[in-house]
C-alpha cells in the first residue's frame, strides 16, 4: 500500500512564521513530547501529504524528514534564515547597529 512512504500532518504555529512540524497522520500530536507541543504553541493543521522518497520537498530532504518522523515521532522544519540583504537594509528593525548610525 504505502510501502516505503510515509503518509503524514502537516501543522504550522503562530508563534513564528515558516515553522512546520510534520508526523504520522494516523498517531497526530498526542505522543509528541510536551515540552515540543509548549514550545512550538498551538498547532495549526495546514496539510496531509504522502512522502516519498522519490518525490521532493521544497525546503528540507525528504528522507531526512520520514526517517526524523519514524525515529522520534515528528520533523521540525525551521524558518528559512532572513534574506541578509533585506535584513541589512537600513532601516531594518532587526539590523545591527554600526557606528555610522549614530
Amino acid at each position: 500500500m504505502l510501502k516505503g512512504k510515509l503518509f503524514c500532518s502537516i501543522y504550522k504555529t503562530r508563534k513564528k512564521t515558516g515553522m512546520y512540524l510534520f508526523v504520522d497522520r494516523q498517531k497526530g500530536l498526542k505522543e509528541l513530547p510536551e515540552v515540543l507541543l509548549n514550545q512550538f504553541g498551538p498547532a495549526v493543521h495546514v496539510n496531509d501529504m504522502i512522502l516519498s522518497p522519490d518525490r521532493p520537498l521544497a525546503r528540507a530532504d525528504v528522507q531526512q524528514v520520514m526517517d526524523s518522523i519514524r525515529e522520534q515521532g515528528f520533523y521540525l522544519q525551521m524558518p528559512p534564515p532572513p534574506d541578509e540583504d533585506l535584513y541589512l537594509a537600513a532601516g531594518h528593525p532587526d539590523r545591527p547597529r554600526t557606528l555610522d548610525d549614530d
